[in-house]
């Protein structure tokens, strides 16, 4: 019974996190992180590869909730509301909370939370194989006659960001179907159910590889190499309109009210000296067709507020804000 006993304990240990580095605070349970947005999307992606590399550097079981709703900010109301303590953190793209209040939807600010990103994102857009869009110019068109169907996760997110940035450059119009995560959205796109996405590269990266998807141009200055594929055609080679900084930064955050000191200054240990230095999320940066951009607080904060600000006044210019940009000091890109 002896051995049994030291069998099954062994085998406990060998199935924890190793405890890698001595930080000043040592989490005596799991760690929660929610993803306000459904598995498979950008945000669940790059949030599991992170929730490793803590496990490593923290020895303690990190565990991802997937609480979709609201355009995430159900999610990250829940991780808000949680007790302070460090053990529940929100992810996703931190610009959302610079936008939510003009929105209308959540009375949060971007200041309001300690940021850490990860990488940072930018859209395609593709549409489904069988759709008669066999080039950009086709879908400028398209877009100009009011005739597209675009998928996206939802008001608010990288993707609807996204769709409204090109109808300002192009003019027109478009049908917006809405789903809860961008997976989903590019799982419809594939299936049919909507005849192009706007979503983020890393969510589409898989379907582009598998030729189930084809992507007409990123919206960025400059090509985008997916692995596997080749290289996407930036927006600029077919609209001559400037758009705005559509790149969306990844991460994980928490309430700064209320977070004991030593689980901030342990994850800023972790994000100065560990996260730079990961092959995990480099690895996913290069497949996913993502840029690696590691920063914690004042220099992650100053990183997305660009990206802040083009969403503002991007919603504003289509008429989705309750209050002018202005109003919230967020002065135009």
């Amino acid at each position: 019974m002896k051995k049994l006993i030291f069998a099954v304990v062994a085998l406990a240990a060998a199935a924890a996190p190793s405890h890698a580095a001595d930080y000043p605070w040592k989490p005596e349970r799991p760690i929660t992180i929610i993803v306000p947005w459904g598995a498979g999307g950008a945000t669940d992606q790059v949030t599991r590869v992170t929730a490793a590399v803590l496990e490593d550097e923290l020895g303690q079981t990190v565990v991802i909730v997937n609480q979709p709703g609201a355009s995430g900010s159900i999610g990250k109301k829940n991780a808000w509301e949680a007790p302070r303590e460090g053990y529940t953190w929100a992810a996703g793209a931190p610009k959302q909370l610079g936008t939510y209040k003009l929105l209308g939807q959540w009375d949060t600010w971007i200041d309001d939370w300690r940021l850490y990103n990860t990488v940072t994102n930018v859209p395609l857009v593709s549409v489904n194989p069988d759709s008669p869009y066999k080039t950009m110019d086709d879908f400028v068109k398209a877009m100009k006659d009011g005739k597209v169907t675009i998928a996206t996760a939802g008001a608010g997110s990288s993707g609807h960001a996204a769709a409204e940035a090109l109808k300002g450059a192009i003019g027109g119009a478009y049908k917006h179907v809405t789903y809860d995560g961008g997976n989903p959205a590019v799982v419809a796109t594939v299936a049919g159910e909507a005849e192009a996405t706007t979503q983020l590269a890393s969510e589409q990266a898989e379907m582009v590889r598998a030729k189930r998807l084809r992507p007409l141009a990123v919206l960025a200055s400059q090509p985008l190499e997916i692995e596997g594929f080749g290289a996407v055609p930036p927006i600029t080679d077919f609209v001559s309109e400037k758009l705005p900084i559509l790149s969306t930064a990844f991460g994980i955050f928490i309430p700064k009210e209320g977070t004991p000191a030593e689980v901030v200054k342990t994850f800023d240990m972790i994000w100065a000296e560990k996260i730079p230095q990961s092959k995990r999320l480099r690895d996913y940066a290069l497949e996913k067709g993502a840029l690696f951009t590691p920063a914690s607080g004042d220099s992650a904060r100053d990183k997305v507020w660009p990206e802040v600000q083009a969403d503002a006044w991007s919603f504003h210019a289509a008429g989705r804000t309750t209050m002018s940009p202005e109003t919230l000091n967020i002065p135009k890109p």
